[in-house]
C-alpha cells in the first residue's frame, strides 16, 4: 500500500505577535523546512543573536515579516540536504551563513546557496554562528561606506560586541590605528586582544577627552557607531576634517547641531548590511573568508544560551552592562 511521506518535525522558536521577549514561543512540532533548488537545508549547531533581531521582534523595526515568524540569520552546522542545482555543497559539509530563508532559532534551516559559507575545521560551530552579520557589517561599515585606508585611526564605539570586534580585528589586519570603548575593564581587555591600540571605558565621564587626547588636535578619522542615539553628538566632536560616523546602531533619537558637520566637512552614514547588493556581498565574503584562511579573523564567542532562553537571550543583549563577544544560541 502506498503511504504518503511524513514529514519530520523539530524544535523551533515561533513568533506569532510582535511584542516583547516573552512572544518567543518554543515549539517542538515544527516541521523541518525542504529545500527547493539553488537552496540548502543545515542542521543548525548553533545560530547568532543579533540587537536587530530583538528591533524585528518587537515591531518597532523598518522591516516587519509576515507572522507567524522564525527569528535568527547567523547559523553554523552541517548541511542536512540540497536543492536541484546545488553543486557547491554536499550533505555532511560543514558550513556557516549569514541569512537565513526559514530562520535560524530552530533546529534545522533553510537557506539560498549563495548565503551559504564552508567552515574551515580551525572555527568550532559558535565561532561559525558569530561570524556571518558581524563581520560583514563591519566590513561593509569600515570599506564598502566608510572608505577606510590602511594609515587612518578609526575609533569602534561599543567594541566589545559582536561587530565591534569585528570592526577591530578587520581595521588592525588592513593597517588602520584602531581605538575602541568597552563598558567594563573586561571587556576593554576582550578589545585589547582584538586589534584595538587603545581602549577607553565610556563609562568613565571624561573619556571623550582620554580620546581626544590620543589623537591630538587632527581627531579620528572614521568612527564605527553602535550606539549612535546616546553618542552621536559627541563623535562629531571627536572626527577629524572629513572624518565620517559610520551609523551601524540606533535605538532612538538624538539631537545634533549640524554645523559640527560644517566646520569640519564630516559625514553621518548610515550602514544596513540588508542594501548591500550582490556584488558587495561576495566583496564581504571574500575579505572574511581571506581573513579565516590568513588567521587574524576570530570570532569571540560571549554568552551561550540553549534554544530554551531565547526569551532571557533577548532580554540580556539589550540589558547587559557590557558585551564580551557575539551571543550564541546552542542546539
Amino acid at each position: 500500500i502506498a503511504m504518503a511521506a511524513t514529514r519530520s518535525v523539530m524544535r523551533a522558536v515561533r513568533v506569532f505577535e510582535f511584542g516583547g521577549p516573552e512572544v518567543l514561543k518554543l515549539q517542538s512540532d515544527v516541521l523541518v523546512p525542504v529545500p527547493k533548488e539553488n537552496q540548502v537545508l543545515i542542521k543548525v549547531h548553533a545560530c547568532g543573536v543579533n540587537p536587530v533581531e530583538t528591533y524585528i521582534r518587537s515591531g518597532t523595526y523598518a522591516r516587519k515579516p509576515a507572522l507567524p515568524y522564525t527569528p535568527g540569520s547567523d547559523v553554523a552546522g552541517v548541511i542536512e540536504s540540497v536543492g536541484e542545482h546545488v553543486t557547491a555543497f554536499k550533505k555532511g559539509d560543514r558550513v556557516f551563513t549569514l541569512e537565513t530563508l526559514s530562520g535560524g532559532y530552530a533546529e534545522y534551516a533553510v537557506a539560498a546557496a549563495s548565503r551559504v559559507f564552508p567552515l574551515p575545521d580551525k572555527l568550532d560551530f559558535r565561532q561559525g554562528a558569530a561570524i556571518g552579520v558581524p563581520y560583514f557589517t563591519a566590513y561593509r561599515a569600515l570599506f564598502q561606506k566608510g572608505c577606510a585606508k590602511a594609515g587612518e585611526s578609526v575609533l569602534v564605539h561599543g567594541a566589545s560586541g559582536g561587530v565591534g570586534l569585528a570592526a577591530c580585528q578587520i581595521a588592525r589586519a588592513c593597517g588602520l590605528k584602531v581605538l575602541g570603548t568597552a563598558g567594563t575593564e573586561e571587556g576593554m581587555n576582550v578589545i585589547l586582544r582584538n586589534g584595538a591600540h587603545q581602549a577607553f571605558n565610556h563609562r568613565d565621564p571624561n573619556y571623550t577627552e582620554r580620546i581626544k587626547a590620543c589623537t591630538g588636535p587632527e581627531g579620528v578619522d572614521i568612527i564605527i557607531e553602535m550606539l549612535s542615539n546616546v553618542n552621536l553628538d559627541a563623535d562629531l566632536q571627536l572626527l577629524s576634517r572629513a572624518g565620517r560616523v559610520m551609523v551601524v546602531g540606533c535605538r532612538g533619537r538624538i539631537e545634533i547641531n549640524p554645523r559640527d558637520t560644517m566646520s569640519k566637512e564630516s559625514s553621518i552614514i548610515g550602514v544596513s548590511l540588508f542594501l548591500a547588493t550582490e556584488e558587495e556581498r561576495r566583496e564581504c565574503a571574500t575579505a572574511v573568508l581571506d581573513g579565516i584562511e590568513a588567521g587574524w579573523l576570530k570570532p569571540v564567542v560571549g554568552l551561550e544560551y540553549p534554544l530554551e532562553k531565547v526569551a532571557k537571550a533577548h532580554e540580556d543583549i539589550i540589558c547587559s552592562s557590557g558585551a564580551r563577544g557575539k551571543m550564541v544560541l546552542l542546539l
